[in-house]
């Protein structure tokens, strides 16, 4: 069954849950004398369409919730998201969005934000340890699974799949490559699952899938499990080894990706790839400044569904996380519980 989307500007939606006791009243800034609530933002890298796809989105929704934001970027370097941090404290912000990519070494930062009593969401990723007042992020867990059943189902269960795996410091990375891997070992015995760890780096990606196209020429299938890093140097890889032949042909190799950024719609539908699975940047800086806001509100939630079309979950005690809708796109939507490429309401066909 598809799964609903949101449209990137559509009026934001309260949460389904709210707890009794918190202020609900409309018009609320979290400021006194009705003034913006001033929130920090760090964009955790502008080096991959995705992110720099929600880096646009982010001023947008601030506007639309009346928020005065001041932006940094960490530029995927835990150490400068520390000092960034600082920075913002500084500048005298009631609350922080940021994106931590090493999930584990951001806890320091976390723990200094909560003895200021100045609450913190992140996005896309879920810290290893550490309080926040909500994490915004899509199942990732999921991502790996689509991924490994579509290129199962494709590969008809057997043959070779190389998955370039993200940062396995990210517990992005570490869902995926743990679910695809759980997911193929279950389910498509048959398949031969080769490992590639990239750190998110295209170059990276790239010259180890050039070393696997070698020693495997019949390599059958690619996971990517970031589009925004990984497509361009994949495919610069397949055309330099005259390896891109359309879905249907023998010589044809099956390709999965995650993010949903326009240059995935756009190779989808040139048949140079074969899926992705959308991971929803507008909803990432739509839900994420939402739920700063609530924070300074003093607004409280607990798990559950909500009415934008994603659970709120528990991931471990005393942590929330809103699991927003990330589904899978093909060519003509005929997979079961994927949208068509070319859907409107795919974030990926609104950015220009």
């Amino acid at each position: 069954m598809k799964r609903k989307m949101l449209a990137a500007g559509a009026a934001f939606a309260a949460a389904a849950v709210l707890l009794a006791g918190c202020d609900n009243s409309e018009g609320s800034s979290g400021s006194s004398g009705g003034g913006s609530a001033v929130v920090g933002v760090d964009y955790p890298r502008s080096d991959t369409d995705f992110w720099n796809s929600y880096i646009k989105y982010v001023p947008q929704y601030g506007k639309q919730f009346g928020l005065d934001l001041k932006t940094t970027n960490s530029e995927n370097d835990v150490s400068k998201l520390a000092a960034n941090v600082q920075t913002l404290i500084g500048q005298g912000v009631k609350g922080v969005v940021l994106a931590p990519q090493d999930t584990a070494a951001v806890a320091p930062t976390l723990g200094q934000l909560k003895t200021k009593k100045i609450p913190a969401v992140t996005v896309d990723t879920r810290p290893d340890t550490g309080d926040v007042y909500m994490v915004v992020r899509a199942d990732n867990r999921a991502y790996g699974e689509k991924a490994c059943k579509f290129l199962g189902d494709t590969l008809k269960g057997k043959g070779k799949v190389a998955m370039l795996e993200g940062d396995l410091a990210s517990i992005n990375g570490r869902d995926r490559t743990e679910a695809f891997n759980q997911c193929m070992a279950q389910n498509y015995k048959g398949i031969k699952v080769i490992g590639l760890p990239t750190e998110w780096k295209g170059d990276v990606g790239a010259n180890k899938l050039q070393t696997t196209l070698a020693a495997n020429p019949d390599l059958g299938g690619i996971y990517m499990q970031a589009g925004g890093a990984f497509l361009a140097p994949t495919l610069n890889v397949l055309k330099q080894k005259g390896l891109i032949f359309p879905p249907g042909n023998p010589k044809h190799i099956a390709i999965v990706s995650n993010d949903g950024i326009p240059e995935e719609m756009k190779a989808i539908g040139a048949g140079q790839i074969d899926a992705t699975v959308s991971q929803p940047a507008d909803l990432y800086a739509k839900y994420a400044l939402y739920y700063i806001k609530a924070a300074i509100d003093g607004k409280k939630f607990a798990p559950g569904k909500t009415d934008h079309d994603s659970t709120i979950v528990a991931p471990r005690p005393g942590l929330l996380e809103d699991q927003l809708p990330a589904p899978l796109v093909t060519k003509d939507g005929s997979y079961p519980g994927s949208l068509k490429s070319t859907d409107p309401q795919l974030w990926g066909n609104q950015v220009k």
